[in-house]
């Protein structure tokens, strides 16, 4: 067997360890959001209850709060219209230096 293959092998084992290892060292744990974590620290701290500012404002359009799953849409469709501007721009400024450097080797010639 090569030292490839040996490598590959390996890099399969760690990879799946990784994958299924936290699956049983996990076992009853509680995983909550960092807005829980913050309102359980502000009620430590002041020793009161913690109330919201203001509601979000889809809660009070809808009446409601939002399904877990629309939650999840909505923040992957911003993820994206995020994602995609920050590509948009860096794809400008690469584009807008090839041609200031086209422009300048134009003008030389």
């Amino acid at each position: 067997m090569g030292k490839d293959r040996k490598l590959v092998i390996v890099l399969v084992i760690v990879a799946l360890a990784i994958v299924i290892l936290p699956l049983f060292l996990q076992r009853g744990a509680e995983f909550g959001g960092s807005d829980d974590a913050g309102s359980v620290m502000v009620e430590e701290i002041s020793g009161e209850e913690y109330e919201p500012w203001f509601t979000p404002v889809m809660e009070s359009f809808l009446g409601g709060e939002l399904p877990g799953e629309l939650e999840s849409l909505l923040f992957c469709v911003q993820t994206g219209i995020g994602t995609f501007v920050v590509a948009f721009f860096l794809g400008r400024f690469v584009e807008r230096k090839k041609w200031t450097e086209r422009s300048g080797e134009e003008s030389v010639s």
